[in-house]
């Protein structure tokens, strides 16, 4: 094969790699022809993905470079009183209350008030 349509062939196989791990936004990938595929002492071959820290999978698209992408799914849209957290074992994003990480933040739930100002949101019987 022409090395010119076998590079062309090898750079739309890397692209439909990436955009099948990477698919749901928001999430951050690059691509860095100068890696190496080997990471933590342990080599990959082609088409093989590892997980490195911090959450970002990547796959090794040799002789081309290694493709990375952030498995983490954060939220981006929640009331200022809650904040991210992301569990590094596992890789999950989880909104606690910023005031207090051990209580869960759900948006748009109402026993959710804003705990600056100090008052509890009770509905009372009338």
């Amino acid at each position: 094969m022409d090395p010119m349509v076998r590079h062309g062939a090898m750079m739309i196989f890397m692209a439909s790699l990436l955009l099948m791990k990477c698919s749901a936004a928001p999430m951050h990938c690059h691509f860095n022809s100068q890696a190496l595929c080997e990471y933590d002492g342990k080599q990959y071959s082609m088409g093989e993905s590892w997980m490195e820290q911090g959450c970002v999978q990547c796959t090794c698209l040799h002789p081309m470079g290694v493709g990375c992408c952030e498995t983490v799914h954060r939220p981006v849209d929640f009331p200022p009183w809650c904040e991210v957290r992301v569990e590094s074992l596992t890789c999950q994003a989880t909104l606690v209350m910023t005031s207090d990480p051990r209580l869960p933040c759900i948006p748009g739930e109402e026993n959710n008030v804003d705990p600056r100002h100090g008052a509890l949101n009770m509905k009372l019987e009338g």
